[in-house]
């Protein structure tokens, strides 16, 4: 048995990177049988390929998940993770064309989490009309939650030289609404990616879809980053209620200390969270966005 890396996934196709081999391999039938295909192998998982009867090659076995990135559309029941065994979520928006919308950051910021990956926060366009309002009240909301935050435009080259420290190191999961502009920034850090782009659509203001394949990209000079599907519609993940405080990293330094072992930091008395928040030890709008998802989960 080999044992090798999937770095691209299209349709029940998977290819595997297994030292300087590169294979084409589809699933074993008892992996298929055992439950949501989607699920079985991911972009980043680490397999084992056999070859098959009459040629060919396919998945034996999948080994388990350091780390994952979930997600569920709006209203779906069932997590689909789309990334694997991945360093780090960076989370792109862009604060102006789209529009910036916190609550979709901090539930990305939450999938991220969820799955045990480091997180950071680019904030892209800063160079359009109205941009320089909205990344300022943005990055000091997510650096004051603890995390990195990195401001871009691709199109004059601002931030580009961070933004690719960011992701030079390891491996990232690239994730954000369509349109933020997330393979213009990886064009802009290599440009032999050629990765297709469009403009957002007059109408909706909404970015098209232009991932339809989820694969592993290998930058020149260094890095490696997952290209999903844009995320349109953010639903969460594999979290659940009585997890998602931990998901929030500004929350954690005061988990443990409520008078109740399963608060919800809502309506229990004496919740060290609530206090922090009271106190401008966490942000307010984090605290609303916390109160959102609670409730949708």
């Amino acid at each position: 048995m080999t044992t090798g890396q999937v770095i691209e996934a299209t349709g029940g196709t998977y290819t595997v990177r297994a030292g300087d081999d590169t294979l084409e391999a589809t699933l074993r039938g008892r992996l298929k049988r055992s439950g949501d295909v989607r699920d079985k192998v991911v972009i980043g998982d680490r397999v084992g390929v056999v070859e098959a009867w009459g040629g060919g090659h396919v998945i034996e076995s999948v080994q388990p998940r350091r780390t994952y990135l979930a997600r569920r559309t709006m209203g779906g029941r069932v997590a689909k993770v789309v990334a694997a065994n991945l360093d780090r979520l960076v989370v792109v928006a862009s604060v102006a064309d789209p529009p910036p919308a916190a609550g979709v950051i901090d539930r990305m910021l939450v999938m991220g989490e969820a799955g045990d990956m480091e997180a950071c926060v680019v904030l892209n366009k800063v160079d359009l009309a109205g941009g320089r309002g909205a990344v300022g009240e943005l990055a000091a909301m997510y650096r004051f939650a603890g995390y990195p935050v990195v401001e871009t435009s691709a199109a004059t080259g601002e931030g580009v030289e961070d933004f690719r420290e960011v992701i030079r190191g390891g491996s990232s999961a690239l994730a954000g609404p369509s349109g933020v502009g997330k393979s213009t920034l990886l064009n802009a850090v290599d440009p032999g990616l050629e990765l297709r782009t469009r403009e957002v659509g007059r109408r909706s203001r909404a970015g098209r879809h232009t991932t339809v394949s989820s694969r592993l990209i290998f930058l020149d000079g260094g890095g490696v980053v997952a290209d999903t599907p844009g995320f349109s519609d953010v639903g969460l993940g594999d979290v659940s209620r009585a997890e998602l405080d931990r998901c929030f990293a500004d929350f954690r330094p005061f988990l443990g200390g409520c008078h109740f072992n399963d608060c919800t930091h809502v309506h229990e008395p004496a919740c060290a969270v609530v206090a922090a928040v009271e106190a401008g030890q966490i942000g307010q709008a984090r605290y609303d966005s916390y109160r959102i998802i609670l409730d949708d989960l």
